[in-house]
C-alpha cells in the first residue's frame, strides 16, 4: 500500500489495451497499477520502491505456460505472502489449476468482468482471509445447478428451496436473504434455469463492487455526454437482461437514487437512461440478494420500504452451513465430485477422518468457504483420497475439542462407510455394522430390531449366522 493509502497492483502483461482496461477498472476502487511487460521486468520491479509496496500481482496468461509457472514460483520464493491472481482464457482452466499448484492465489477468466476483478482484488487483500484459503476461485468452475442437484436435507434449507422452486415458475421479484457464502447466487441461478426465461440471459450485478456514483448508470445506462466522462453511449444491465433475469447481489447497498429508479422499473417495466429523452421498455425478472436481512436496512432508513416490499414478492432465507451441519458430509462429496470434473484434476475420495474434520468445523464462510477449501485440497492432493491432513488450515482453526467430540460420536454411534484409502467398504461389512448398531440401540430386543430394520425375525437370525454376529453385539 502506498503512503497515501492507495493499494498497489502490478499487472504483468505486454498488451497496451489490456493494461488500460485493468488500470481503469482498478482505479475505480482506489487501486494504483504499475506494469511489467515480461518476467524479467516483473522480478526486477519487486525490489523497487513501488515493488516493495505491492498488495497484489495480476498475471495475464499470454506467455508460455512453463515461463508463467516459473514466474509464479519465483515471485512466491521472493515474496511468499504476496497474492498472485492469474488471468486465463475460459478454454484453459487446466493451466489455472497448474498455476494454483505453483502458488497462485486465485484466477479470473477472460474476458474480465469488472465486478469479478474488483471482488477478487478485495478478497486477496482482505485481513479476514484465512491462510491459504482460495476465494472466490471456484465460482468460475461450476456450471449452474438445477434444483434437483442442490444438496441439503435439513428442514429450513428444504423450505427455502421449496419457495425458490415455486418462485421459478412465476414472474414477480424474488428476495434471497442469508449470510455471505451461503449460496445465494447459486439459488438465483437455479431459479433462472428452472424458469421460462432459462434460454435468455441471466445478468449478474454485484452492487457492492461498484462505486456508488456509477451504479445508476451501470443499471439503467446513459447517453453520450450525459455527465462528465460519458464519452460514449452505455447500455445498462437492465437492457442487457431483456427477456431474462437480472440478479442484484448485495442489493442493500444501492444508493437511494438507484433504489428509486429500480422501483420505477419494477412498477412500469420502463427505464430512462441518464441523458435520454425517452424511456426504454425491458422484460426483466428481478432477483435480489441481501447479506443478512433487508428489513434491517429498512429500519435504519438506508433502504426504501416500498422497494423492499416489492422485491419480497417471493422471500426465502438460506440458513448458514453451521445451522445445517448434518448436510456437510453429503455436500462435501457432491462439491468434490464437481470440482474433480474440472480440467487438470482427477477423481478423489473423502476419508472418514476428513469428513469428521469438515463436519466439526463452524464454517464462517459457509458453502463458498467449504467449496474453496475442497478445491485447494484437491489441487494439492497427491493421494487417491482427501484425508484430514489435506486440510491443515481448517485443522488449525477448528476447536480441537469439538473435533475430538465429533469423531468420538461418529465412532461410537455411526457406521463407517469408507476405507482409509477413500474407497467404499464392502456392503456385507456395512450391513453387519448396521445390525450391531441396531442390537445395541434396542438393547438386544430382537423383535424390535427386526421391526426397525424392516425385516422378519427369521431373516434377521439368518443374517446373524451368516455374518457371525452375536445377539449381544
Amino acid at each position: 500500500m502506498t503512503p497515501t493509502g492507495m493499494r498497489m497492483l502490478m499487472l504483468i502483461d505486454d498488451e497496451p489495451a489490456q493494461q488500460r482496461l485493468v488500470s481503469a477498472l482498478a482505479a475505480r476502487a482506489g487501486w494504483r497499477t504499475i506494469f511489467a511487460n515480461d518476467s524479467e521486468t516483473a522480478i526486477a520491479m519487486l525490489g523497487t520502491r513501488d515493488g516493495m509496496m505491492l498488495d497484489v500481482v495480476l498475471l495475464d496468461h499470454n506467455m508460455p505456460s512453463v515461463e508463467a509457472l516459473a514466474l509464479i514460483r519465483e515471485i512466491k520464493a521472493r515474496r511468499h505472502k504476496l497474492p498472485i491472481l492469474m488471468l486465463t482464457p475460459v478454454s484453459d482452466v487446466g493451466m489455472a489449476v497448474d498455476a494454483m499448484r505453483a502458488g497462485a492465489t486465485d484466477f479470473l477468466v477472460k474476458p474480465i468482468a469488472p465486478e469479478r476483478l474488483l471482488a477478487a482484488l478485495d478478497v486477496a487483500t482482505s485481513d479476514t482471509l484465512s491462510p491459504g484459503e482460495l476465494r472466490p476461485l471456484t465460482e468460475k468452475l461450476s456450471a449452474p445447478l438445477r434444483f434437483e442437484e442442490i444438496v441439503g436435507s435439513t428442514p429450513r434449507f428444504r423450505t427455502a428451496m421449496a419457495v425458490a422452486a415455486k418462485a421459478a415458475r412465476a414472474r414477480p421479484p424474488v428476495l434471497i436473504e442469508g449470510d455471505p457464502g451461503v449460496g445465494k447466487e447459486m439459488v438465483a441461478e437455479a431459479i433462472h434455469a428452472a424458469s421460462p426465461r432459462a434460454k435468455r440471459p441471466l445478468v449478474t450485478v454485484n452492487c457492492a463492487a461498484l462505486p456508488a456514483n456509477l451504479i445508476r448508470s451501470h443499471l439503467f445506462g446513459h447517453e453520450k455526454g450525459a455527465f462528465a466522462g460519458a464519452f460514449t453511449r452505455h447500455i445498462g444491465k437492465i437492457a442487457d437482461a431483456d427477456g431474462g433475469t437480472l440478479f442484484l447481489d448485495d442489493v442493500q447497498v444501492l444508493p437511494l437514487e438507484a433504489q428509486i429508479g429500480l422501483l420505477g422499473f419494477i412498477n412500469t417495466g420502463f427505464v430512462r437512461p441518464a441523458g435520454a429523452r425517452m424511456t426504454l421498455g425491458a422484460d426483466v425478472r428481478v432477483i435480489a440478494a441481501v447479506n443478512g436481512r433487508l428489513e434491517d436496512s429498512v429500519k435504519t432508513g438506508r433502504f426504501d420500504p416500498i422497494l423492499a416490499q416489492k422485491l419480497a414478492a417471493f422471500q426465502l432465507v438460506i440458513p448458514t452451513l453451521h445451522e445445517r451441519s448434518a448436510d456437510i458430509p453429503a455436500l462435501a462429496r457432491h462439491l468434490l465430485a464437481r470440482i474433480c470434473s474440472q480440467p487438470g484434476l482427477r477423481d478423489l475420495g473423502l476419508t472418514d477422518s476428513a469428513l469428521a474434520l469438515l463436519s466439526g468445523y463452524s464454517w464462517p464462510g459457509n458453502v463458498r468457504q467449504l467449496q474453496n477449501v475442497l478445491f485447494r485440497a484437491a489441487v494439492l492432493c497427491e493421494g487417491d483420497a482427501l484425508t484430514a491432513a489435506d486440510f491443515p488450515h481448517i485443522a488449525n482453526q477448528a476447536n480441537r475439542q469439538s473435533f475430538r467430540e465429533v469423531a468420538r460420536i461418529q465412532h461410537q454411534a455411526g457406521v463407517t462407510l469408507y476405507l482409509p484409502d477413500g474407497n467404499i467398504r464392502p456392503l456385507e461389512d456395512i450391513e453387519a455394522d448396521v445390525i450391531r448398531l441396531a442390537i445395541g440401540q434396542y438393547r438386544g430386543r430382537m423383535t424390535e430390531v427386526a421391526r426397525r430394520l424392516g425385516i422378519g425375525r427369521s431373516t434377521l437370525y439368518r443374517k446373524l449366522t451368516d455374518l457371525g454376529i452375536s445377539e449381544v453385539a
